[in-house]
């Protein structure tokens, strides 16, 4: 271990990705033991803290001046599965291939990771107080929904980060391309999960007998319905203020129909325009801009022969701020009809008041960086650790900075095959991070 994995974020990045933290079942502890011992031997004291050996939490700090609340600076180190996926270079060997890192993780977020360690001893070497603690933690389990990460430190071991008011993590700061102008979404707000589940019911029978308006009838008539149709649109204030910081910047017939997303009226008519002209940002906006619910998981049936009567139906539901489970229930029934019911089986609220104090700071070093960027608000439309920290009233800001190419779509590998970051990108962001800390004034 030496001094140059330590303070280089891009040799940092190949040592993690080489720990394969597939999660299920995730297997960090090395990865954190790993960090564990590079802090250490910088003279850092770091806590471990677990539910279980093998998914252990790494907490430690740089002591502030005390004159600010704490900063925490938080992520994680499982990665999702790459079973099933081609990979041009094999996904846990971290090769350096023209200018790019490759491994699962490179962007979710092992690199995001390298940032945050890099910058944190960095500014521990050179002797930094920021006005407030920052408190580096690094976990397990956000792949999987937090459980013996941040959940489990938020509600066993909240004492860790009493007094801190603002998190840093991931789910925001990589740069996108839109109608030619580069904007860094620095995230305030996500979505909040509401997994539900529902069943239909209807005749069973023999297969070999025609039957109509069965359970399966049923299910592909619900299937068909979500499949062509939204949900209401919905304008928060986050998305009114990261829709008008886009338009700003625009030209001014591209500003005109950025705007025009903002009236509920032309909402979904101007997501189908962008569609048709190829701005892959129309999903994103789409999600921004409705509760959304995708249908996950189908169980029925057990024999070749026999129809079923039963179906059972999970659904991936997606809150915006300041909605609950009960007012998606209510749209999915003036969508679906009111015969069915919802169980909600897994919800995590997020916070309806958004903090934009920490704001200035992060715009700021964003174009002393890249003059030619625009730093908006924005709202993710998956979940982070974020959520967790929220229920601390801790805000969450999403900035993890990667300065990328225009044609190079991160978000087309993150999960998938291939993924990939440019070096740059993450040198780029291990020094936004650093002046982050170095500057923090709470």
């Amino acid at each position: 271990m030496t001094a140059t994995v330590d303070l280089d974020p891009i040799e940092l990045l190949r040592t993690l990705i080489r720990f394969d933290t597939t999660n299920p079942p995730g297997n960090e502890a090395a990865c954190i033991a790993f960090l564990r011992e590079l802090l250490t031997r910088a003279g850092v004291e770091a806590t471990i803290l677990a539910r279980d050996p093998n998914r252990p939490n790494l907490i430690a700090r740089l002591p502030g001046r005390g004159e600010a609340p704490g900063l925490v600076l938080q992520g994680h180190v499982d990665v999702v599965t790459t079973a099933g996926q081609a990979w041009e270079h094999p996904p846990f060997s971290a090769e350096l291939v023209d200018g790019y890192v490759w491994g699962r993780g490179a962007l979710d977020m092992k690199g995001g990771v390298a940032m945050m360690v890099t910058a944190f001893l960095r500014a521990w070497r050179e002797g930094v107080r920021p006005a407030g603690d920052v408190i580096l933690t690094i976990m397990s389990d956000e792949e999987a929904g937090s459980d013996y990460g941040a959940r489990f430190l938020v509600e066993e071991h909240p004492e860790q980060f009493a007094g801190a008011a603002y998190a840093i993590g991931e789910g925001g700061g990589t740069a996108q391309t839109l109608f030619g102008r580069r904007y860094y979404p620095v995230m305030v707000a996500e979505k909040q999960v509401c997994w539900m589940r529902t069943e239909l019911r209807g005749p069973g029978g023999h297969g070999s007998t025609p039957l109509r308006g069965g359970a399966m009838a049923r299910l592909g008539r619900l299937l068909t319905r979500l499949d062509q149709n939204r949900l209401p649109v919905h304008i928060t204030p986050v998305m009114e203020r990261m829709i008008q910081g886009l338009a700003e910047h625009a030209s001014p017939t591209e500003g005109d129909l950025l705007r025009r997303l903002l009236d509920p009226a032309q909402t979904d008519a101007v997501l189908d325009e962008l569609a048709d002209r190829g701005i892959r940002q129309h999903r994103l906006l789409d999600a921004l801009l409705h509760n959304t619910v995708n249908a996950t998981v189908v169980r029925g049936g057990a024999k070749t022969n026999v129809i079923p009567s039963r179906i059972e139906l999970e659904l991936d539901g997606r809150l915006l701020p300041g909605f609950t489970p009960q007012d998606l229930m209510t749209e999915l029934h003036a969508l679906l009809g009111n015969d069915l019911t919802f169980e909600v089986i897994r919800h995590d609220p997020g916070v309806d008041r958004v903090d934009m104090g920490l704001f200035p700071l992060l715009a700021g070093i964003l174009q002393e960086l890249d003059p030619e960027g625009v730093p908006i608000p924005s709202m993710v439309a998956g979940f982070t650790d974020g959520r967790m920290f929220a229920r601390l009233g801790i805000q969450n800001y999403g900035f993890l900075p990667l300065k990328l190419p225009a044609d190079f779509n991160a978000n087309a590998t993150v999960h998938g095959a291939n993924e990939r970051v440019p070096v740059e990108a993450i040198r780029f962001g291990a020094e936004a991070l650093y002046r982050a800390l170095a500057r923090y004034e709470g």
